[in-house]
């Protein structure tokens, strides 16, 4: 949420130096989406008026009712494109990533974490919306934030329009399925600092093929 998210978190993630990382939603332009992600974008109008009404009606796709008209929207660079007054702000798709996505500052803290490699406690209870769904080169793996393309082994799922949640206590998960279902909600990447619950809104895409030697 630019250059590839993955590579990013690659580059500053020793523990997952043998693996291509990925996440969610792997997003280009790494240092601008980072600066985002920590709550430190800056307005900056880069952008022609054309352009930057694309973008703001791409990210807005990620948005529920309810934070359409209040949320921030910024672009893949940090630049912000629409202020807004609610602790929302959406980001465009790239290509090849999850889709649009919107976060409150809790998910955001998340975000650079997860970039970092850094550990993960919420302070909160915290709901990131992504109501577009995943791109259909995008996707993740349910059980490995670092894989970057689909295996026989890594679980991976290009999802619907979803929402996903964290929690301080990840035991709140306790009980819920934690592999894929035909459909409901589901945890990702449990055992993991960036454990969250996906909740799928509408019924899931086409998925992608499994990788090959």
């Amino acid at each position: 949420m630019l250059s590839h998210m993955m590579s990013l978190r690659h580059a500053h993630t020793s523990r997952s130096a043998n693996r291509v990382p990925r996440m969610l939603y792997g997003i280009p332009a790494a240092a601008g989406i980072a600066v985002a992600c920590a709550g430190l974008v800056t307005s900056a109008f880069a952008q022609s008026a054309p352009d930057a009404e694309a973008l703001i009606a791409d990210a807005l796709r990620a948005a529920p009712a309810g934070i359409l008209e209040t949320a921030t929207v910024s672009d893949l660079e940090g630049n912000i494109l629409r202020e807004g007054t609610s602790d929302y702000t959406c980001f465009p798709a790239p290509s090849g990533i999850a889709g649009p996505m919107c976060m409150d500052a809790e998910w955001r803290r998340w975000m650079a974490a997860w970039m970092g490699g850094t550990p993960f406690t919420a302070e909160r209870v915290a709901v990131a919306y992504m109501l577009a769904g995943d791109e259909p080169d995008g996707g993740a793996s349910n059980i490995d934030p670092a894989a970057s393309e689909p295996t026989a082994e890594n679980e991976w799922v290009v999802e619907g329009p979803h929402i996903m949640i964290i929690t301080p206590d990840p035991s709140a998960f306790e009980g819920l399925p934690t592999v894929i279902q035909t459909d409901g909600p589901y945890v990702m990447w449990t055992g993991t600092p960036y454990v969250h619950l996906m909740v799928p809104v509408e019924a899931r895409p086409e998925q992608r093929a499994v990788l090959t030697q």
